[in-house]
């Protein structure tokens, strides 16, 4: 898949702000400080989770003292790397999810998830596939018919990895090389809603959340919601239901230094399901359009493990 835009490389993870986060939660047991890393930079949607679950633990004082810190860097795997050397202190939490898992595997990087301890997946938020309102696309097909013609000559934009990973899915979903597909790399939904309106995209994959107020606008044109199955309260069509077999989710986990005691993962484990049982949790799944997805313990490695392989051939099919 051609690459148009930068790309930041991160061989080399960078211990940023690793005395902060240490000296934040030494010495304190998990339910008296906590420290939530959101791996990006504030309002994007890790950011959203780790302040929407600070917001939880605080008014149903899950924990008596929970601060967020913004570290942001090569798809969250600066973030990954500062969690990965704080072993057996159970103070931290980290927001992950497939664009993190993604960008270990785009990057090669030193550290992994498999360098911490991966505690609970808990929400999903889907893709959706959107045109500009005046585009000659009227629906899927239409876009898909034009870009298999022409692979090249159909730009697309995402905000993200993930996005790409989504429209990587498609085009083998369709019978296209992603390997012809020109993808242009915006930073973040914005950026991409602003490529699709000036003309520099033809389509976008993107989060529905970041595209919802485009859409009931009239500037942008849903095509498709990449989901399972269809969604109560999104009036639109899955790629599933119209021939495109493709069901990738943005799902967000959180996951919490290696080292640990057994009880220490536990009582991390209970804490982050407490928090998604809150009243406000879940006026934030509402508000946000997620969709609740809670996994844990051994069910959670199997997805883990699924979901690496799937996204490792993603990569291979657009040559990276």
């Amino acid at each position: 898949m051609r690459l148009v835009g930068g790309t930041v490389a991160a061989s080399l993870i960078v211990v940023a702000g690793y005395g902060s986060i240490r000296s934040a939660s030494a010495g304190t047991d998990i339910r008296s400080s906590m420290t939530i890393i959101a791996p990006a930079a504030a309002g994007g949607g890790w950011d959203t989770v780790a302040r929407e679950m600070q917001q939880a633990q605080k008014t149903n004082r899950l924990v008596n003292n929970t601060q967020v810190v913004n570290m942001p860097g090569a798809g969250g795997t600066i973030a990954l790397g500062n969690l990965s050397v704080l072993d057996g202190e159970p103070g931290n939490l980290l927001v992950g999810g497939t664009g993190l898992l993604a960008a270990t595997i785009q990057y090669g990087t030193a550290a992994t998830l498999d360098d911490v301890t991966p505690l609970a997946v808990v929400v999903e938020e889907y893709d959706v596939i959107v045109v500009p309102a005046d585009s000659p696309y009227e629906t899927l097909d239409d876009l898909v018919e034009a870009w298999r013609e022409d692979p090249g000559a159909v730009p697309w934009t995402g905000g993200g990895s993930f996005d790409q990973l989504v429209v990587t899915d498609l085009a083998l979903a369709a019978g296209i090389d992603p390997v012809d597909t020109t993808y242009i790399s915006s930073d973040g939904g914005g950026e991409a809603i602003q490529a699709l309106l000036n003309g520099t995209a033809a389509a976008a994959a993107g989060g529905y959340p970041d595209n919802i107020d485009q859409i009931e606008s009239g500037r942008l044109r849903p095509l498709a919601l990449v989901a399972k199955d269809p969604v109560d309260g999104i009036e639109i069509p899955t790629a599933a239901e119209q021939g495109y077999d493709i069901s990738l989710t943005n799902w967000r986990m959180l996951a919490a230094p290696a080292g640990l005691r057994e009880e220490d993962v536990e009582g991390l484990r209970e804490l982050v399901v407490d928090t998604t049982s809150t009243a406000e949790w879940q006026g934030a799944i509402d508000r946000y359009h997620w969709t609740e997805q809670v996994i844990t313990g051994d069910e959670l490695d199997v997805f883990l493990d699924e979901e690496t392989t799937r996204i490792e051939a993603l990569y291979e099919e657009m040559g990276l």
